[in-house]
């Protein structure tokens, strides 16, 4: 059953030094405020695991959190690149970044391997591209019933999962509506589970298409309104576009990345 407790308190148990963990979220919703905390807590040697690792993730990087990054598309959406995460692939500052890229296709499927318990899953995407020659973990199989040629690439098991939501219930049932992503199947393939939301309430009112997460499939519940900040949380904010664009200018000089660091810790 979900515990409730203070964000310090919920990254601390859940995110490890070592760990497979992602912080996932679709254009809205993306946890900042628990990756912040992760930062201030001094976390090291993460496997950060993104469909999309987008500035959060240059963040991460950037404080020296990550060793490795597994992803299928990387930038500062409608800016540019990702400055922390470029020096660190090309300069290993402020610590060198191990690549493993997928399609997002792949990414999904492998979620919802690990969250269904499977092994590996299969689907027709990567034929045509050369990732199966950049990327160790994807290989072709052959269909047992039709011959067909397909690709199977492993299980996303994570050691924790880190999502925003818009509610929580005081049992800890979570509630998340608007654009979704893979938010789910993260916290049903992690052996541990954080969710940051805009408000704790007496029920959860039933919203047209909104994802339910109960009690015993979450490990924390913390309450941190403007947590996705500067993402935005859909009928709770809007998108802070300003902080994108200065973020391309923060993140392209070590000194200046620094400065925000230290205002972050």
């Amino acid at each position: 059953m979900a515990t409730i407790a203070p964000l310090a308190q919920a990254v601390s148990q859940v995110v490890h030094d070592g760990d497979t963990v992602a912080f996932e979220g679709f254009t809205h919703l993306i946890p900042f405020a628990a990756g912040h905390e992760v930062i201030r807590q001094g976390r090291r040697d993460l496997t950060l695991v993104r469909m999309t690792p987008d500035v959060i993730y240059d963040q991460l990087i950037g404080a020296g959190c990550a060793r490795k990054l597994v992803f299928s598309w990387g930038g500062n959406p409608g800016v540019g690149s990702l400055h922390r995460f470029r020096d660190a692939v090309q300069n290993g500052w402020p610590t060198p970044l191990e690549l493993e890229e997928h399609s997002h296709a792949g990414m999904a499927n492998r979620y919802v391997a690990a969250a269904s318990g499977l092994p590996f899953a299969v689907l027709r995407g990567y034929m045509g591209t050369d990732l199966p020659k950049q990327t160790a973990n994807i290989a072709p199989i052959t269909c047992p019933f039709t011959g067909e040629v397909l690709t199977a690439v492993p299980a996303l098991r994570l050691d924790s999962a880190v999502i925003h939501a818009q509610r929580a219930d005081r049992k800890g049932n979570v509630q998340l509506w608007g654009i979704t992503g893979v938010q789910k199947e993260a916290v049903l393939a992690a052996t541990r589970s954080l969710v940051t939301v805009e408000e704790i309430v007496d029920e959860l009112e039933p919203r047209p298409g909104a994802v339910v997460l109960p009690s015993w499939v979450v490990d924390y519940v913390a309450e941190v309104p403007n947590g996705a900040h500067p993402s935005y949380a859909h009928d709770y904010s809007t998108r802070d576009n300003d902080y994108y664009q200065r973020w391309d200018e923060i993140s392209k000089d070590r000194e200046s990345f620094r400065t925000w660091l230290e205002g972050v810790a």
